[in-house]
């Protein structure tokens, strides 16, 4: 059987993030990728230059499509700006019973644009959180999430973590890419002993699309049949390697992406 992925998320023109990154990860990992659009951005390097958000119907519609005719190993849930998206993406997975759900609750752009309306928070919180099986949020997303002020340690990465399981998830991965120091640390929290994941700082400005990469690795494992830890495991070393390959590429004049097919590309 193939293993598929599908990604439910926001589009991004310039190819880095959203789900041309979920796709990309999907192919470099092995992964049939498949996609339904909630949104489209004018979006480059540099920032986010408008939004045009995909109709609910519309995005039922392409979940409908893809959920009665291919068997869908994992979900991965990125851009989600309005409630009405929210709602129809909850309801369309209940109505397929999808399984092995990855959210990564997309906020803000690695350029600092909003992607996430205001009274779209408690939404997601309540329609889409209980549903997961693991959420992905990065500092500042743990921060919104949870009403408190960006973790400064790991203690309090895991005190914000809890709180976010506490809304019904399955487990949390909270990020540390955000922080400081010579080691970016996420913490995997669920019912059993938290898992510690730690890997190099690397200097470059070239990390737009991570989350949405990494996010998109842990489905390809799901779908690929892996258990959740070594999902993330092999996740975050395929995420680390993308992001030490990033300078190969120029791409734009701001944040560039990372590298998705450092394994096969010859370095020019």
């Amino acid at each position: 059987m193939t293993a598929i992925a599908v990604t439910i998320a926001g589009s991004d023109s310039s190819g880095g993030a959203g789900i041309q990154a979920d796709l990309k990860t999907f192919a470099a990992l092995g992964v049939y990728g498949a996609s339904a659009i909630t949104a489209l951005t004018a979006q480059n390097t540099r920032g986010v230059s408008a939004i045009y958000d995909v109709p609910a119907d519309f995005i039922a519609a392409q979940i409908d499509a893809i959920f009665s005719d291919l068997e869908v190993g994992a979900v991965k849930l990125g851009m989600l700006s309005q409630i009405a998206a929210i709602e129809a993406v909850a309801a369309g997975l209940a109505r397929h019973r999808a399984r092995n759900i990855v959210l990564d609750p997309v906020m803000v752009a690695t350029s600092g644009d909003r992607l996430l309306a205001d009274d779209a928070i408690e939404v997601l919180r309540r329609e889409l959180i209980p549903r997961a099986l693991v959420v992905t949020p990065n500092l500042p997303e743990a921060a919104a999430l949870t009403g408190a002020s960006l973790a400064r340690n790991e203690r309090e990465m895991e005190t914000q973590a809890r709180e976010i399981l506490s809304l019904g998830p399955r487990n949390v991965l909270i990020k540390g890419g955000h922080g400081a120091g010579a080691e970016a640390v996420d913490l995997l929290i669920g019912q059993g002993e938290v898992v510690r994941l730690s890997a190099k700082r690397i200097a470059t400005k070239n990390t737009h699309g991570t989350g949405c990469t990494l996010s998109s690795a842990i489905a390809a494992g799901l779908a690929k049949g892996c258990d959740l830890v070594t999902a993330v495991q092999e996740a975050k070393a395929y995420v680390t390697a993308a992001i030490a390959a990033a300078d190969q590429l120029k791409i734009g004049h701001g944040h560039g992406p990372l590298h998705h097919f450092y394994s096969y590309w010859r370095t020019p």
